[in-house]
């Protein structure tokens, strides 16, 4: 079972790999096995610290559980634990999520990343039982907690972690929505116990008041912006860190993600786009694409292939480089 010291770095956030045909409403095989092991294993060797599947952006409300199995299976092949790998749980029920717990369990997985049942607003002292619950069922799982109140419909507070934190083996959460002050008292409930990721564009300057990591989409476009990010963020290179914030943003104030949300429709295809990996076509209902849209994420695709382009040779420089000269 994976420790909070082994959740920390880029925590890359898998997509769903999608094979031709996965547009049809009728499809039941979906998962793009050999698009899947070799943009996991490219993640992999190009220096991400950890894999979660199955979040929002890999598509755990739009695969059938035979569809769920094949992926697992595939991605814990390729990962060959080589860096942690949380399986995304996430179900409208809590009996679901049980049933691929034991599945996880059962193919000689060692982590779950795992919201709240959310189909109806779940309340906090529900959302403490069910993580209760779902660890004494699965001692032996590290469990990383996935905080999305958009889409979950439940906001965890911070209070809420002075039991969360108890839990043995919740190890890590997936989080992006703590003011500073916020963090960092829940660093004082968490410190040592639960790795917390942020979104990429925190990093910096969360790190100094105890993020161990974060998390990314962004990642399948190329990782060379965020590895570097990390980089120089860890080894308390702060006005770096600052300027690379602002080129991974494009300056924007909302980050320069310019979507419409979780499942814009053009965005899967915007990061294909990109180069670094193929993630397949849309599957349906999401097949409606408004040009204009996919012209956005084309176009932020190019502008982050300019960033790989920068950072590249600066990751590449800093791994081959002397400790003591970094």
């Amino acid at each position: 079972m994976y420790t909070p010291d082994d959740l920390h770095g880029l925590n890359a956030m898998m997509p769903a790999f999608a094979k031709e045909g996965a547009e049809s409403l009728t499809a039941t095989d979906t998962v793009d096995v050999d698009k899947l092991t070799t943009a996991v294993d490219r993640m992999i060797k190009d220096g991400a610290n950890a894999i979660s599947t199955t979040g929002s952006f890999g598509e755990v409300s739009n695969l059938l559980w035979e569809e769920t199995q094949t992926l697992f299976e595939a991605t814990r092949d390729v990962v060959a634990k080589r860096v942690p790998l949380m399986f995304g749980i996430t179900s409208w029920n809590g009996r679901e999520v049980v049933r691929k717990a034991r599945f996880v369990r059962d193919i000689g997985g060692e982590g779950i990343f795992v919201g709240v049942p959310f189909y109806y607003t779940p309340t906090v002292d529900n959302a403490i039982a069910f993580y209760k619950e779902l660890s004494e069922l699965f001692p032996d799982l590290a469990i990383q907690i996935y905080h999305n109140p958009t889409l979950h419909r439940i906001r965890i507070p911070v209070e809420a972690f002075e039991e969360l934190s108890k839990i043995r083996n919740i190890v890590s959460m997936k989080d992006s929505h703590r003011t500073p002050l916020e963090f960092m008292v829940l660093q004082r409930l968490v410190r040592g116990k639960i790795s917390i990721f942020t979104f990429q564009l925190q990093y910096y300057p969360y790190q100094q008041w105890g993020a161990r990591g974060f998390w990314s989409t962004d990642a399948w476009m190329g990782p060379w912006p965020l590895l570097y990010l990390r980089d120089v963020t860890d080894a308390g290179d702060y006005e770096t860190a600052q300027q690379v914030v602002m080129d991974i943003s494009g300056g924007r104030i909302g980050g320069g993600e310019d979507v419409a949300g979780p499942q814009d429709n053009a965005r899967k295809l915007g990061y294909t786009h990109a180069g670094y990996c193929d993630l397949g076509p849309n599957r349906s209902p999401y097949r409606v694409v408004k040009p204009e849209s996919l012209q956005r994420q084309i176009a932020r695709a190019e502008r982050w292939k300019k960033l790989c382009e920068k950072y590249r040779p600066l990751v590449e420089a800093r791994a081959a480089a002397p400790v003591a000269a970094r």
